[in-house]
């Protein structure tokens, strides 16, 4: 049986779909991380958690790559070790690293580092002569810097930290006061949610006008295989918050070559060579421009829309690479109708908070859960402490939804969500 090191984890969906993939191919698991309490112990049916199946959970300063690629080492001599994976950004670098020290399948570390970084990423769009933004960083310390910098964009501009996901901390500034607003937002933000110090350097970038999309790709041997075209919306206090995607996205096929087109040539710059990897773009009126690309499977469910549709299990594709093994080819062609006996088209959105309190309760869930196409919903229990909707860690509930129609599930899942209202304890009450 192969043995498979994954490096700690995303709480949310990666957290169980990562694992399930695991399983699905017959692999053992051996969990590394710092923290295992950070992790749950069961599912909410009280099943054990996935993250917690594997044939051991150790515990390392993962926060150290020293320390981590020691651990693994270990690890490796008492149970040989066939391949290393995570799916927290936060971790990518130390995972390839660790991967390129035991000799096993794995991106190139230093085009890992590129990708995650948003500051080196646009440096090799750049000298690979990929068109995007007008960009600028400068020192959330440095109020020159800083000033210099948002002059050579121009307004409106968005402030964009280096080195965190999830729309954390991104913000649109239209004036000055509104950039001093979003640094120090960052200054009081030393240390990410994994207790990794953060770096000082923030990224400037023209505002681009236009839809998202995401492209959803995986790599063996520096062969890019593109699987399809995701629509993406967005919304939100901020504007940047993902509210909702759709699988394969409404749009002709023109432009969804130029997207595939752009994101293929965003991972050659990069020079990611093995891996999956899901690059964000939005399309402008002067064509595609790369919003940010990621060394790892999509998150917001966006995998479990392609397998709904496409049958491919991108989590499971992940396994596959981090293991040697060849996934099987894309077997269904970017914007070529659904296989027989599958949806056209499925979508999931989600309920963003419009205020910060205590849910008391939510009205609808059932009607939404009993729909005829919908496949899965979430939500909050009462008690739940909700937050203004400034970034993907908010969400208070999500709907997914499958149709025969190539543009159906989008709307309706929209439309499901819009049914659903919250109550929040009254402040007296509180």
């Amino acid at each position: 049986m192969a043995h498979l090191l994954l490096v700690e984890s995303w709480v949310g969906a990666m957290g169980t779909l990562l694992p399930r993939a695991i399983a699905d191919l017959g692999v053992e698991f051996t969990f590394l991380t710092r923290r295992p309490e950070h992790y749950p112990q069961s599912l909410p049916d009280g099943s054990t958690h996935p993250l917690r199946r594997g044939r051991a959970v150790v515990t390392a300063e993962t926060n150290e790559p020293g320390a981590a690629i020691d651990a693994a080492r270990r690890i490796h001599a008492d149970a040989s070790v066939d391949g290393v994976l995570t799916s927290c950004d936060y971790y990518l670098p130390t995972t390839a690293r660790i991967a390129a020290e035991l000799g096993l399948a794995g991106p190139t570390p230093d085009a890992v580092e590129r990708a995650c970084n948003k500051a080196l990423a646009r440096a090799a769009f750049d000298s690979y002569g990929i068109p995007g933004p007008r960009h600028a960083t400068a020192s959330i310390n440095d109020r020159a810097g800083l000033r210099a910098a948002v002059d050579a964009v121009g307004f409106p501009v968005v402030v964009k930290p280096t080195d965190l996901c999830a729309g954390m901390f991104v913000r649109r500034a239209d004036d000055w006061p509104a950039v001093e607003a979003a640094v120090g937002e960052l200054r009081g933000f030393e240390t990410n949610a994994r207790g990794q110090r953060r770096d000082s350097v923030v990224l400037l970038e023209e505002y681009l006008a236009g839809p998202e999309f995401s492209v959803e790709s995986w790599i063996q041997s520096g062969v890019i295989h593109t699987v399809g075209v995701t629509d993406k919306k967005l919304g939100g206090t901020t504007g940047f918050v993902e509210t909702g995607h759709m699988f394969p996205a409404s749009t002709g096929d023109v432009e969804r070559a130029a997207l595939t087109a752009a994101a293929e040539a965003a991972i050659s710059a990069v020079g990611l060579d093995h891996g999956v990897v899901h690059t964000e773009l939005r399309m402008t009126s002067a064509g595609p421009r790369i919003i940010e690309i990621n060394p790892r499977p999509a998150g917001n469910q966006i995998t479990e829309l392609i397998r709904l549709v496409t049958g491919v299990d991108l989590p499971r594709v992940a396994v596959e690479l981090a293991l040697g093994f060849a996934p099987a080819p894309v077997a269904q062609a970017v914007g070529a109708e659904a296989p027989p006996g599958r949806p056209s088209s499925a979508a999931v959105s989600m309920l963003v908070p419009t205020r910060a309190g205590v849910i008391a309760r939510m009205h609808g869930i059932p009607e939404v859960a009993d729909h005829p196409a919908v496949v899965a919903s979430t939500f909050k229990e009462p008690g739940h402490r909700t937050t203004v909707g400034v970034d993907n860690n908010s969400y208070v509930g999500s709907v997914i939804t499958v149709s025969s129609d190539p543009a159906g599930a989008g709307p309706l899942a929209e439309t499901l969500l819009a049914s659903v209202s919250v109550d929040y304890v009254s402040r007296s009450a509180s």
